[in-house]
């Protein structure tokens, strides 16, 4: 497809809104997903220490 504008280039012939809202659907999801990973990372690790310092404590009591 050849593009005599800028403006051409970015109305893709008529599917630009599809195409560029596509591009940013996928860019919000890579960028989602690494601080979502992060984020639930944070609260299995919070979670099992959590666990680990009742089952020491536990162990005391007994």
């Amino acid at each position: 497809m050849i593009w005599n504008s800028v403006g051409d280039f970015f109305a893709m012939g008529g599917y630009g809104l599809y195409v560029w809202g596509s591009f940013g659907v996928c860019a919000l999801a890579f960028l989602a997903e690494p601080l979502l990973i992060r984020m639930r990372h944070s609260e299995i690790v919070g979670t099992l220490r959590r666990q680990a310092v009742a089952e020491k404590l536990e162990m005391e009591n007994k």
